[in-house]
This record gives structure tokens, C-alpha cells and sequence, in this order.
């Protein structure tokens, strides 16, 4: 196994920190612990955090992942930041509706759009 590399790209956007997942399959309970941990660092690091998280590369997700994004969501609502999902995958986006989490997060077709949506 590798060593600790980190399982998401990071870039800052007009004070915007978009996230972006290496792995196409977000399904093993190690890295989603790493991921969660590595989002709620950056977290802890603004004073009023402005996420962006992309599914562009994402094809699955366990529903350990989507503890992990409601995790990360209450953590940004507390210090009073948003989150915003971008690019989500139809059947994916298909779980987030029958969890109804879909009425929970934020949700964009695109990151543009996502963008303009914290402007």
C-alpha cells in the first residue's frame, strides 16, 4: 500500500477551496476516514469556510462517503461557511435523492456553476 498521499486535489478559486477526488471509487472505509479528515482540516484552518466539492472523476460512493460529506457539511454550517457539490454522476445523484440528501446539500450540475453560486 502507498504511503500517505493525499486522496483529493486542492485549489483555491476567488476564496473558493475546490475539492476534487483522485479516486474514481470513494468506497473503502480507510481513505474516506483520510479524506474526511484532510476536508475537515481545511475546514478548521478558515474562519468562514467556502467548499466546493467536485464528483467529476467519481463513479461510486459508499454510504460511509456520505456520512463523511454531512460530517464535513455540519462542520461548515457551525462556523457559519457553505458547501456546495458539483458535477455529481446521475446515479449517484439518484442516491443523494432517495436519502434525501439531495435536500441537505447544495447541488450544481457544474463547477462554473457552482462558482457563480457562492459570487
Amino acid at each position: 500500500m502507498a504511503g500517505s498521499g493525499s486522496r483529493i486535489r486542492i485549489k483555491d478559486t476567488q476564496g473558493v477551496t475546490q475539492i476534487e477526488f483522485i479516486d474514481r471509487n470513494i468506497l473503502d472505509e480507510a481513505n474516506i476516514q483520510a479524506i474526511g479528515e484532510e476536508i475537515g482540516s481545511i475546514i478548521d484552518r478558515s474562519a468562514k469556510p467556502q467548499l466546493l466539492i467536485s464528483f467529476a472523476n467519481v463513479d461510486h460512493l459508499s454510504s460511509a462517503a456520505l456520512g463523511t460529506l454531512i460530517t464535513v457539511n455540519t462542520k461548515i454550517r457551525n462556523k457559519g461557511g457553505r458547501l456546495c457539490l458539483a458535477n455529481i454522476d446521475p446515479q449517484i445523484y439518484e442516491v443523494f435523492v432517495i436519502t434525501r440528501l439531495n435536500q441537505l446539500f447544495d447541488i450544481k450540475e457544474s463547477t462554473e456553476e457552482a462558482l457563480k453560486s457562492f459570487g
